[in-house]
């Protein structure tokens, strides 16, 4: 089991920053995948960001250029910038988890944090 905790989010002007992170813990394999999903209201749920252990990222099109994220795996912590926010970008974000590379082990999912963008 994997537990994780995120942090961060609220609400900001269009144009402004937030930075969201996410702590996970328990059983963590040396190789994971750790991310960001997001979901507006009446939307699916979809994918920001995600980052392999050792790996480059992979970011949305629709936030490329805007949001960075990036890992600390001695915290076993992911963080995502975001910069140049957009009403559109207003969302309940996720913090994603996979013991493997993306996709191959058993997903675990944060509580959710809510980003609020105002115009």
């Amino acid at each position: 089991q994997v537990q994780l905790v995120e942090s961060g989010g609220g609400l900001v002007q269009a144009g402004g920053s937030l930075r969201l992170s996410c702590a996970a813990s328990g059983s963590i394999f040396s190789t994971n995948t750790m991310g960001w999903y997001r979901q507006a209201p009446g939307n699916q749920r979809e994918l920001v960001a995600i980052i392999i252990r050792g790996g480059n990222p992979n970011v949305a099109d629709s936030v490329k250029g805007r949001f960075i994220i990036s890992r600390d795996n001695g915290k076993n912590t992911v963080y995502l910038q975001m910069s140049s926010l957009k009403p559109e970008d207003t969302a309940v974000y996720y913090c994603y988890f996979n013991n493997g590379r993306f996709g191959a082990g058993v997903p675990y999912w944060g509580q959710g944090t809510q980003v609020t963008v105002s115009s």
